[in-house]
């Protein structure tokens, strides 16, 4: 496996470095932190399959909204 070399702000290295363990290398880091996926659609819909999620919404969503309407009212 070759190797590059980065040029990066001071801010983005001390971002980096504040994820880094002390056990890892900067190259693990990124790894870990970017991860394996690369498709970031690819968890759009993933609870559409749940039984019950749409119902749980709208009711959170219906609770929330009258919440509001509560305030607004105030």
């Amino acid at each position: 496996m070759g190797t590059k070399t980065l040029t990066i702000t001071e801010e983005a290295y001390e971002r980096l470095r504040a994820h880094k363990r002390d056990d890892e290398s900067f190259t693990d880091t990124i790894l870990r932190i970017t991860g394996d996926e690369r498709d970031v659609m690819k968890g759009f819909g993933a609870m559409s399959d749940v039984e019950g999620f749409r119902e749980e919404v709208e009711r959170v969503r219906g609770e929330l909204d009258g919440d509001l309407r509560e305030r607004a009212e105030r």
